[in-house]
């Protein structure tokens, strides 16, 4: 077999499909829409509609989030095809080992890895400073010391808040599928019920001539939110990472993958309504527009209560993060592609994955800065997002892959069409992201040459 043959070597169907029958099938459709909502609702639906109106596109924002929502199906189908077709652990990293080859598959799961330890460890972050503010209204505080990254010249040394919540997270999940997803169930059910507290209340402080004008920005102004905005739908992906997990997953998978998206679209586009219509959209550009608005009304009580739903929201965004790299780096050992050790099921789940991905997400939250590298979360999102669209193509054309679920509409357009957004969308970041994105993918190289090379399944 010569290099390139074994560059783009691709594993045996049968043997992947049955990899992971250690695994314990006990999703259910509603499981999965929690997971989804939990990573896709967090505390950019707080944030996002306010600024995002502010800044880009008035209280045409609705009409934004709607755009996004259409864009980001695209890709939310193509996913619900591949994870109806090979229901197997690995999410994108496996669909495109499968169609594409080795290297290519390697590439994708290097890109998720980033991805899914960065946006859990930057939450954490996140989740400590509104714990510590939540906590600061009753007259608590934790000292400075144990509040930040390290940085000893600012009298910081470690993030306890962000370690231990992520530790706490990881223990939960290592006790098993149904009790973490009893718990996700439950602080999902907390979040959407503030979200609709607020949608309620502010509904009676509607002021119609606060839609006016409806597009101050123009069409223009609309494109703009749409591309700002579409990095709040992601996390639907993430669904795809139980398919060994789940009962009945030709029909569970793309039920949750979409179901997803349609919840978090209403949500987010209710948000905007009441939010633009309760206070000008010129006022909202401020860090919280949502407790801001309410302020306005005079419901400031109901602001303690929206920290409270922004806690339950990057909770229910960590559960699932955590989940879904857990079962990227187990998949990647289970093909050899990273030690062994990391493929190893035991009580029916993953736990070397599980603990060695919790414990570096609690050590990067606790004591690195993550400001500058935030960023590479959606060069990692949209590269995994453009090989499953275009990956729909061979995917069609593979002799052994017979798809009786879900497939993609209006094929091979659809599919296409998603590609060419996800390569416009990945343009226009930053050049900053993208050398930091080149260090990333080199060192994956690196790695990739000295291990996963020799050691990949023949």
């Amino acid at each position: 077999m010569s290099f390139w043959q074994r560059l783009v070597a691709k594993p045996d169907l049968d043997q992947t499909l049955n990899a992971d029958h250690q695994l314990a099938r006990t999703l259910t459709t509603r499981d999965l829409i929690a997971l989804g909502i939990g990573a896709v609702i967090g505390t950019g639906i707080f944030i996002l509609p306010g600024t995002v109106a502010a800044t880009t596109s008035g209280p045409a924002i609705t009409l934004a989030f709607i755009l996004a929502a259409v864009v980001c199906s695209l890709a939310a189908m193509c996913y619900a095809e591949f994870a109806s077709a090979l229901p197997v652990a690995g999410s994108a990293y496996a669909y495109g080992n499968i169609v594409f080859g080795q290297i290519f598959g390697w590439i994708i799961g290097w890109a998720l890895i980033l991805e899914y330890m960065l946006a859990v460890a930057a939450v954490s972050t996140s989740f400590a400073a509104y714990f510590q503010s939540f906590i600061g209204g009753f007259g608590l505080h934790i000292p400075k010391a144990i509040t930040g990254a390290f940085d000893p010249a600012h009298g910081t040394y470690i993030n306890l808040v962000a370690v231990i919540v992520v530790l706490l997270i990881g223990l939960m999940l290592s006790r098993g599928m149904q009790t973490s997803m009893a718990v996700n169930r439950a602080m999902v059910v907390v979040k959407l019920g503030i979200i609709i507290l607020f949608v309620l209340v502010g509904a009676f402080y509607i002021k119609p001539a606060n839609w006016h004008p409806y597009l101050p920005f123009g069409t223009k102004g609309i494109l703009a939110g749409a591309s700002t905005v579409f990095f709040a739908y992601l996390g639907f992906d993430a669904v795809s990472a139980s398919a060994p997990e789940v009962k009945k997953p030709q029909k569970t998978l793309p039920r949750g993958i979409i179901g997803t998206l349609i919840v978090a679209t209403i949500l987010y586009v209710l948000v905007a309504i009441v939010l633009t219509g309760i206070v000008k959209y010129t006022r909202l550009d401020v860090a919280d527009p949502v407790s801001f608005a309410l302020n306005v009304i005079h419901q400031p009580k109901l602001s303690g209560i929206i920290a409270l739903g922004a806690l339950a929201g990057m909770f229910t965004m960590m559960v699932t993060m955590i989940y879904s790299s857990s079962r990227l780096v187990y998949a990647i050992g289970r093909d050899r592609l990273l030690p062994r050790w990391f493929g190893k099921v035991t009580h029916q789940l993953p736990l070397n994955a599980l603990w060695t991905v919790t414990l570096i997400i609690a050590v990067m939250g606790g004591l690195v800065p993550l400001t500058q590298l935030v960023n590479l979360v959606n060069i990692g999102t949209l590269i995994a997002f453009a090989f499953v669209s275009i990956g729909i193509i061979p995917l069609r054309k593979h002799e052994k892959i017979d798809n009786a679920g879900f497939k993609v509409p209006g094929y091979p357009v659809v599919p296409i069409i998603s590609f060419l957004f996800c390569l416009l969308l990945m343009s226009q970041l930053s050049a900053e992201t993208w050398i930091m994105s080149l260090i990333w993918f080199a060192f994956g190289m690196v790695v990739y040459f000295a291990y996963g090379f020799r050691h990949a399944k023949p």
